[in-house]
């Protein structure tokens, strides 16, 4: 890891820290405490079973995705290349932002494939999972809005999340329809940077970023022309979601709590919204997200709400961190270069 990153790393891991301890300072950090000690263990190895659950899920949605590209992986393999992209989010900021390139590389070692086409198997994933979850938020705040009034807060986090998925998709339509522009301008540009560079030939720079330009937009072309294989994987999508939201509302009851399992629906994709920020896979941030959005949502005292959070974010974050931190590690992956 170069001293830059490291420098991001360390700086983004202080910044969670603080947003955590400053969490645990409102809404009282001895009353969490006594809350998580006395949680039924049951339950608890509920949420964390869930919440495998939905891993599993995702990782078959990595393998349909990249069958569309001629890629085979197998059922295991596929787990623990996906648990090894979540690792990668997980500790690295803005989190998809490093999570892609280091799938992509565990997708091009264990496959023999290409590495463009393991980045757009992965990026695949995280985009197809955008559909899934701003229909849950809408289903959901609507069928909650049937029983309940919708605070201030509530409205504006899903007005938040949806300019944010317009302003994801939009790029990306642009992107696509302007892919001929981008592969003709990009490699001179870059080439010409770099060449100014005694270390870097430009003409070499420029002919092989395009050739991996037009294989990557390539491959994306080729995602698209399975519409078996893309419906499998938007229900797979909606299946790991369906899994955290039960996961979150098995986190509820194991501190004592029931809550409709509407509000988890669309909590959990609105609190992710705080992942896109400069902290190691949202940490802290996206803690300080679920509290506040179930405090109101759920009536739920502030302290059995952290105390929730923390159980269900033990299971979707700490234990994919531990399984794909293994996975990375054993096949020689650096998730933080």
């Amino acid at each position: 890891m170069d001293g830059t990153r490291r420098r991001g790393l360390v700086i983004g891991g202080v910044a969670a820290i603080g947003i955590l301890a400053a969490l645990f300072v409102v809404v009282g950090a001895d009353r969490v405490v006594d809350t998580l000690r006395a949680a039924d263990p049951a339950l608890v190895a509920a949420t964390f079973g869930l919440a495998l659950c939905w891993l599993v899920a995702w990782s078959l949605m990595l393998r349909t995705v990249l069958g569309s590209l001629e890629v085979d992986l197998s059922v295991s393999t596929s787990f623990l290349v996906y648990a090894g992209a979540v690792f990668a989010n997980n500790v690295t900021p803005f989190g998809q932002a490093g999570g892609e390139p280091v799938a992509a590389a565990l997708i091009a070692k264990v496959s023999g494939s290409r590495y463009e086409t393991g980045l757009v198997g992965i990026a695949s994933v995280d985009v197809l999972n955008v559909v899934p979850s701003i229909s849950l938020v809408f289903l959901g705040v609507g069928a909650y809005a049937a029983t309940a009034a919708v605070g201030e807060r509530l409205g504006v986090a899903v007005g938040v999340a949806v300019a944010l998925i317009a302003s994801i998709v939009t790029a990306i339509g642009l992107g696509w329809r302007y892919r001929r522009t981008l592969v003709e301008r990009i490699p001179p540009a870059v080439g010409g940077i770099l060449g100014r560079l005694r270390r870097f030939d430009a003409a070499a720079v420029e002919e092989t970023l395009a050739a991996r330009l037009r294989r990557f937009f390539d491959d994306i072309e080729r995602v698209g022309t399975s519409p078996r294989r893309l419906a499998a994987a938007v229900g797979l999508s909606l299946a790991g979601w369906t899994f955290q939201a039960a996961a979150l509302t098995a986190a509820f009851a194991a501190v004592g709590h029931e809550v409709s399992p509407v509000v988890p629906l669309f909590v959990v994709p609105l609190a992710y919204v705080a992942g896109a920020t400069p902290l190691p896979g949202g940490l802290g941030g996206i803690e300080a997200a679920f509290v506040a959005l179930l405090v109101p949502t759920t009536g739920v005292a502030a302290s059995a709400v952290t105390a929730a959070v923390l159980v269900f974010r033990g299971a979707v974050y700490w234990m994919p961190v531990l399984i794909g931190g293994l996975s990375v590690s054993a096949l020689g992956i650096d998730a933080v270069r």
